[in-house]
This record gives C-alpha cells, structure tokens and sequence, in this order.
C-alpha cells in the first residue's frame, strides 16, 4: 500500500511535489492510506505485542516485555515526530523509505524469528539454541533434539 500511495502521490503531485492534488487524488491517497491502516492492524501492528510475549524464556519473560514495549513507545514517538518532517523533505519518498523497512522486517521475520507454535513457554531456550543465527549466543542450555 505503500508503494501504491508513493506511485499515487509522485503521478498526481510531480516528482517535485510541487503541483496540486485534486480532490479525486486525494481520496484515492485517503481511501489507500485507510486500506494501509487496516492492514497494519491486522498484520504487522499486533506482532509489536505477540512477539515478545512469545520468544522470552520464562525465567526472563517480564523483563523482555518491558524492554520490548519501551523500545516500542521510543520508535513511535520518534516515527511521529519525524514524519511530517520527512513528508515535506522527501515527499512521495516517504512513503517508499517506509516500504523499504516494511521489507526488511519481513525478511528479519522470515530468517531470524524461528517458528514457536506448540513449543511449550519452558522451552524456548531449546529453540533458540537450534536456530542457525541465535544458537551462537544461547549458552548454559540443554538443546534438546527430540522438540518439533
């Protein structure tokens, strides 16, 4: 959605940013930014609390969570303070340097969350100490070979 608002945005407005946006335009970039904010929430927005509440070993559970949701409220308070900044700087840009990190997160996802469905909250250690990145710094932990 993104990248339909950039391309919507760098058509009607120039790639200057400097033309005016008809009232047509404009809902097109209302109606895809509503659709992109939907989307977030039923994908991505939710993740920034199922996550953390997922990967941390029992043992350091409610320390994780805390760390996490800081550092959450930290980027959202920083994206909101920079957005309009960067809107009137880069323009249609914006939109495109968003979509650049909605793709590398995707890709943290894929390659550096392992799966956790059905691994009982005891066993996390397990799981990271088996996958190819993170095993390298879980240390003192039994792997057991027998969990999915």
């Amino acid at each position: 959605m993104k990248i339909a608002v950039s391309i919507v945005l760098a058509v009607v407005t120039g790639v200057d940013g400097t033309k005016d946006i008809s009232k047509g335009n404009a809902i097109v970039v209302l109606v895809l930014l509503c659709l992109y904010s939907a989307g977030f929430g039923w994908s991505w927005g939710p993740l920034t609390w199922l996550i953390p509440s997922e990967i941390f070993p029992v043992k350091i559970r409610t320390t994780g969570q805390s760390i996490a949701v800081a550092v959450q409220f930290i980027i959202i308070f920083v994206l909101s303070q920079t957005f309009l900044t960067m809107l009137c700087h880069m323009k249609f840009g914006a939109f495109v340097f968003y979509a650049f990190w909605v793709i590398v997160m995707t890709l943290f996802v894929i390659f550096f969350l392992p799966e956790t469905k059905g691994i009982p909250l005891e066993s996390m250690y397990t799981i990271w100490g088996r996958h190819w990145f993170w095993s390298r710094y879980v240390k003192g932990q039994e792997v057991l070979e027998n969990l999915p």
